[in-house]
């Protein structure tokens, strides 16, 4: 069971999670009031719908080799497992 931490945190469960990750008190109290009220929207991080173009920009910047060699799928498990 979450600890209650006020008024100002609406979702108890989901602010003790994101601090037990390490998450600032700020970062995980805007978090959690965004996914409480509906206004958190997760589609835009998901790699899956992003084009390989753009998968292929974010491993760039992130420095994973082999990049140019790697189909869309290949790309998405390189930046998940970087």
């Amino acid at each position: 069971m979450a600890n209650n931490h006020g008024s100002q945190i609406k979702d108890d469960k989901l602010y003790e999670d994101l601090r037990r990750d390490g998450a600032s008190k700020e970062k995980a109290a805007r978090i959690a009031n965004a996914r409480a009220n509906g206004s958190l929207d997760h589609r835009s991080t998901r790699l899956e719908d992003r084009s390989k173009a753009s998968l292929y920009d974010e491993a760039r910047s992130v420095g994973i080799d082999g990049r140019s060699r790697m189909n869309k799928a290949e790309l998405i498990e390189a930046i998940r497992n970087r």
